[in-house]
């Protein structure tokens, strides 16, 4: 499967109230979750999803939709801190669906702490997809006001990375 069908897959799955699909072949088994179906029905009566099942192209396994599970309670936020302004920084985002890695190994330091300068070429992370680890880099030059990631953690294509001050 192509990365550009896996993400078309991904848009597909966040425009509708989808929850999940799985795609499984001889060579990949991929499985997309919309969290925010779930999250939408909290504190609602318990809503069927109708299963749905794509067909793709031959060679290929079918998808097939799984119905929402039942509704889970959220607990209500607290007040939500003012906003920072942050249309001064320069965001770097993910080019893909993966595991974000903030240091190359346990044993190594980070790639990047806030206050680090940066330029274009600098490896900020590695993203691991499908068992290849990707390291991403930096494609603007100057100093990293805020991560947004935690080491090992779960992004989405075009999620926000990093903050970067470029002046």
């Amino acid at each position: 499967m192509r990365h550009s069908e896996i993400q078309d897959l991904i848009k597909l799955v966040a425009k509708t109230k989808v929850s999940e699909v799985q795609i499984e072949s001889e060579k990949v088994k991929l499985v997309i979750k919309n969290e925010s179906v779930i999250e939408n029905y909290a504190g609602q009566s318990p809503v069927a999803v109708p299963q749905a099942v794509v067909s793709p192209a031959p060679a290929q396994a079918v998808a097939a939709a799984t119905p929402a599970p039942a509704p889970v309670s959220v607990p209500k936020e607290k007040e939500v801190p003012a906003k920072e302004d942050d249309s001064k920084y320069v965001t770097i985002k993910s080019p893909m669906i993966g595991t974000a890695y903030k240091r190359p190994s346990p044993d190594k330091d980070e790639f990047v702490q806030v206050g680090d300068e940066i330029k274009p070429g600098d490896v900020i992370c590695i993203i691991e997809a499908m068992k290849l680890f990707n390291e991403i880099e930096s494609e603007v030059s100057g100093k990293i006001v805020k991560i947004l990631i935690d080491d090992e953690m779960p992004v989405e294509y075009d999620q926000p990375l990093f903050l970067v001050d470029p002046s």
